[in-house]
């Protein structure tokens, strides 16, 4: 049994504006390996209802992510939770992804038709090209805008582009509303922070960054164990606390753990100082030099 002994301050739920001018909270969930094991069925539904009633507003998924039964689990958790009364659907945003295979005019729409009926949504919030495979962007974009016209999804966005993927983005008609990046980023891989993340700054992209605790391979590091006892935390939480803290970023942890969902809401409770900035800076230095994009 996993038992928090830690202080966890009361979270406040901070968010990051999106182009059009709605916001998004920073702190959400994501589902990558939910879905996969029937037997882990009922506790990764729990782990999504917790994270309702935590307070997460963010809900990550893709038609990938267990051939769709991660969907499935975020569908039942989501019609349990609006069931119960406990939230409203508008409180909800909830992300999901299109495989490049799918990513033709046809394949995209019969993709998201799909991912809304796995969700049981009338709409997807957040609708992402997962990653770049030869299909044709100005397609894709077209087919995005006619979903956003059809009310089939509110918005779209990309995942694992880099600089001139975005720069290819950007010269196509309907390029510019592209509401967000998603890509790889933690204190380990900090290779967007030379050039894309102030690119997406300048024109106003936000950027979701997926394995924001590096699948749990750097909790061991002096620096964040240090930073986390003087505040009575987890490295895991600082990590999370240290990705959340700069503007335009989310953070989806994804973990099908209600004790790690809880866990992970105490990073909104945690504010670094610059003395934490600067040790966390000599134990994963920032880049200094462009560097190809990282991706799992």
């Amino acid at each position: 049994m996993f038992t928090i002994e830690y202080r966890v301050k009361e979270p406040v739920m901070n968010s990051v504006t999106l182009p059009e001018g709605s916001c998004m909270p920073a702190l959400g969930l994501g589902t990558w390996h939910m879905g996969e094991t029937p037997a882990r069925r009922a506790e990764e539904i729990a782990a999504v209802r917790l994270a309702l009633e935590l307070g997460y507003r963010v809900i990550d998924t893709a038609e990938m992510y267990g051939d769709g039964g991660a969907e499935q689990i975020v569908g039942q958790a989501l019609a349990e939770a609006l069931r119960a009364g406990t939230l409203a659907r508008e409180q909800v945003f909830v992300v999901s992804k299109v495989t490049p295979h799918n990513a033709s005019r046809q394949g995209v729409a019969a993709a998201c038709e799909r991912s809304r009926r796995r969700l049981g949504l009338d709409h997807i919030d957040l609708y992402l090209l997962h990653w770049r495979q030869g299909e044709r962007l100005d397609v894709v974009v077209e087919t995005f805008t006619e979903l956003v016209t059809a009310g089939k999804i509110r918005r779209w966005g990309v995942s694992n582009f880099d600089m001139s993927d975005l720069q290819e983005l950007a010269r196509l008609p309907g390029g510019s509303a592209v509401a967000t990046d998603q890509v790889l980023y933690n204190v380990s891989r900090r290779g967007i922070e030379f050039n894309l993340l102030p690119a997406a700054r300048q024109r106003g992209l936000n950027v979701m960054a997926y394995t924001p605790i590096e699948q749990g391979r750097i909790l061991g590091n002096a620096a964040l164990r240090d930073i986390a006892a003087a505040h009575r935390a987890t490295p895991a939480q600082v990590a999370l606390a240290w990705v959340i803290r700069q503007d335009g970023v989310v953070a989806i942890p994804r973990t099908g753990s209600p004790a790690h969902v809880r866990e992970n809401a105490g990073a909104l409770g945690i504010h670094l100082s610059p003395r934490d900035l600067e040790a966390i800076d000599r134990a994963f230095p920032p880049p200094a030099r462009a560097r190809p994009l990282e991706m799992l």
